[in-house]
């Protein structure tokens, strides 16, 4: 059971929680422009962006280094490459943003409100793609995850920077890392769950097929919570092939 939130800070002081948004990638040279341009305004306001390579071989680094405030290279994995952005960001809020996924307009004051009262969270996600059954995917997604108290990087997950310290952040293993760091928070303190919506690119869906995918993810995640290892099941989950400019 999940102990009683404690912020770090004193509720009224929220507001000036400074911001970094870390983006994890792996040869995006195709999005990546797009991708941080998106965020440019909120570089503006003072959000630091640290974009996190994991060896990218199509330029993407050249691409990204002019938007963002920190690039930093590191042995490819999304745990690998966050804990490495992590660790140079400057931020006491850490939001860990897949590089396909858009921000609401509203996300860092929803942030910094959410933290009054709780230290992690993440948002509500829509999934953008061609197959009818992306949104009915989404529901269930945003559902599951209010219920249990897990997220997944899609739904954006974001936290206070000690409190991902105070659980070593992410767990440096080649698959679940994010349902592990979830449910080393959600042991700490339940998540905030946002309604706002992040968007994230249906590729993975639409390449190889929703219903093939969804049954994937679940058996999984089945596997994981009945003890598999995040190393064979990686394995497995690479056995489907993969959309371009996935890390």
């Amino acid at each position: 059971m999940a102990t009683p939130c404690r912020a770090w800070t004193q509720a009224s002081a929220m507001d000036e929680l400074t911001v970094s948004i870390v983006v994890p990638v792996l040869n995006e040279a195709d999005t990546i422009v797009a991708a941080l341009g998106r965020l440019q305004t909120l570089r503006s306001r003072g959000i630091e962006l640290i974009v996190s390579d994991g060896g990218s071989s199509d330029g993407t680094t050249d691409l990204a280094r002019p938007s963002c405030d920190a690039m930093v290279r590191s042995a490819k994995g999304r745990a690998t490459q966050m804990n490495a952005a992590a660790r140079v960001a400057t931020g006491d809020v850490l939001v860990f943003l897949h590089a396909d996924t858009v921000l609401p307009s509203s996300a860092i004051t929803d942030i910094r409100t959410a933290l009054k009262a709780r230290t992690w969270g993440r948002f509500d996600v829509q999934i953008a793609g061609r197959s009818r059954w992306l949104p009915i995917v989404a529901q269930f997604m945003n559902l599951r995850s209010r219920l249990t108290g897990i997220a997944t990087g899609d739904q954006t997950i974001f936290v206070l920077r000690k409190e991902f310290e105070a659980v070593g952040g992410y767990p440096e293993q080649r698959l679940m890392e994010d349902i592990e760091l979830s449910r080393r928070l959600r042991h700490r303190c339940r998540p905030a769950t946002l309604r706002e919506k992040v968007v994230t690119a249906g590729r993975r869906w639409d390449e190889n097929g929703p219903i093939r995918t969804i049954l994937l993810m679940w058996r999984l995640r089945l596997a994981y919570w009945l003890g598999a290892s995040p190393s064979d099941l990686a394995e497995r989950y690479q056995r489907l092939p993969r959309p371009p400019h996935t890390p």
